[in-house]
């Protein structure tokens, strides 16, 4: 069985929703988009660019599949992540998305757990999912997740859209490691440390 890697920011009070733009999701009212760039220093840059560039494939939810198919076909293509990035496979869980464009992209669903399993098993190396907040819910519920790649930043924000949300079942992790960057963001490596209970 394949290996699936979550990676994604969140706050000290684990919101990560609209990391890296005003108007990335507004949902709820939430007007903190952005709250990402400030604490992006050489190391989480470096963190990032190579947890994409190390990727088998990328699964994403719809939204954060348009949104990165509106920007990273056009990016710097001598960028080693951006170059990664465009040619891995990209599985998109979606129930009203047609035809992608982005170039080996394949939608997946409406069985999004069944379908999840089918890519971790035929993925050479790990599948990674990065944003997809909807998508991540799904994979949590079903217990699909591998490891979970955390930059955690030094903020709190007070509400807006969890990573982990109330109710679920559970699990317990290991830490594998933690190294703070230079503008204060903690980079964590949590791995399944046990049965759920």
């Amino acid at each position: 069985m394949g290996h699936l890697a979550v990676v994604n920011f969140v706050s000290l009070d684990g919101v990560m929703q609209s990391v890296l733009s005003p108007d990335e999701d507004r949902e709820g009212g939430f007007d903190h988009g952005g709250w990402v760039l400030p604490y992006v220093d050489e190391a989480v840059e470096r963190f990032m660019s190579e947890a994409t560039a190390g990727a088998g494939a990328l699964l994403l939810g719809r939204r954060t599949y348009e949104i990165f198919a509106a920007t990273w076909p056009y990016a710097d293509r001598d960028d080693p992540a951006v170059a990664a990035m465009n040619a891995m496979p990209k599985y998109v869980a979606s129930r009203t998305l047609g035809d992608p464009a982005w170039a080996n992209s394949t939608v997946i669903g409406p069985d999004i757990a069944r379908e999840v399993g089918r890519v971790k098993a035929a993925t050479e190396g790990e599948t990674v999912v990065l944003g997809s907040g909807k998508l991540l819910g799904t994979l949590i519920e079903h217990d699909l997740v591998d490891e979970y790649r955390l930059l955690v930043l030094p903020l709190v924000l007070g509400g807006g859209k969890k990573l982990f949300a109330d109710g679920r079942t559970l699990r317990r992790l290991k830490l594998t490691s933690a190294r703070p960057t230079p503008s204060g963001v903690l980079i964590t490596v949590y791995r399944r440390g046990g049965d759920s209970a």
